[in-house]
């Protein structure tokens, strides 16, 4: 066992990595690793530095969910301590999901159960097309309830009802179909695609980027009526008007790049 299981990087450039690293049991975890990802999304989300943050992982698996011995401890525990370390879970599921940058998923094999929670937190998902994924938790006995606010949202209520109820594998072309994922590629290609991804984030207005973030947190499932077309009114007016919105306009007509691209 790794004595490291997170490994965290901060690149000059504002590209964030943080890498599940417990290959030896296909990056699964417990509530350690639970707290140690929290704290490192709630110190992340006060940090203005970084731009886009990268979730990744060691070895074939991105992750297994749940480590076996931590789910045998808790099942010869009582109703309210599986209530306390499930809400742990809850916790930093919404502490990724609510990050302020975006947050790119490289997924390079088989993300089951809480593995592909972290999948539908982030907001860019790329996938090998050898990767594997399910919903497993009714094959123990149990219930996806941690991560499904995520999984319905970027599935849909009709997919759920199939995979939450079947625990059945699926495939990365799947996982495409159903919207768990933006892309899939040669594994080869892999790394190259999410470099990609993160130019593109990168050449974007670092403030533009988050407000474009919680832009789509805010008009989810809400009905647009007056309110909300005054409250994005508000919002582009607000950012139009910013230094960085200035500058990116004056860019564009002066056919230059902005300041926060590099030359």
């Amino acid at each position: 066992m790794t004595d490291q299981p997170l490994i965290f990087e901060k690149r000059p450039d504002g590209v964030a990595v943080l890498r599940l690293n417990r290959p030896d049991i296909h990056n699964a975890f417990d509530e350690k690793l639970i707290a140690d990802l929290s704290a490192v999304f709630k110190k992340l989300a006060q940090d203005d530095f970084v731009r886009v943050l990268l979730l990744t992982s060691e070895g074939k698996s991105f992750s297994a969910g749940a480590d076996l011995d931590w789910m045998r401890r808790m099942a010869a525990s009582g109703e309210h301590e599986n209530f306390t370390d499930a809400l742990a879970l809850t916790d930093m599921m919404e502490a990724l999901d609510r990050l302020p940058m975006p947050v790119v998923a490289r997924v390079q094999g088989a993300a089951m159960g809480g593995g592909v929670g972290l999948v539908a937190c982030c907001d860019i998902a790329i996938a090998a097309d050898s990767a594997t994924f399910a919903f497993s938790e009714v094959r123990l006995g149990i219930i996806p309830a941690a991560i499904s606010p995520y999984a319905v949202r970027a599935i849909g209520t009709r997919q759920a009802r199939r995979y939450f109820l079947t625990g059945e594998r699926f495939d990365a072309a799947t996982a495409l179909r159903l919207g768990l994922v933006h892309e899939v590629v040669p594994a080869d290609q892999l790394d190259a695609t999410v470099d990609g991804i993160l130019d593109a984030i990168l050449k974007s207005g670092p403030e533009a980027t988050r407000a474009a973030k919680d832009l789509v947190h805010l008009v989810d499932g809400l009905e647009f009526d007056g309110n909300l077309r005054r409250e994005t009114a508000l919002r582009i007016g607000r950012i139009r008007a910013s230094k960085e919105g200035r500058e990116g306009l004056s860019a564009f007509l002066e056919k230059r790049k902005p300041a926060w691209v590099s030359e």
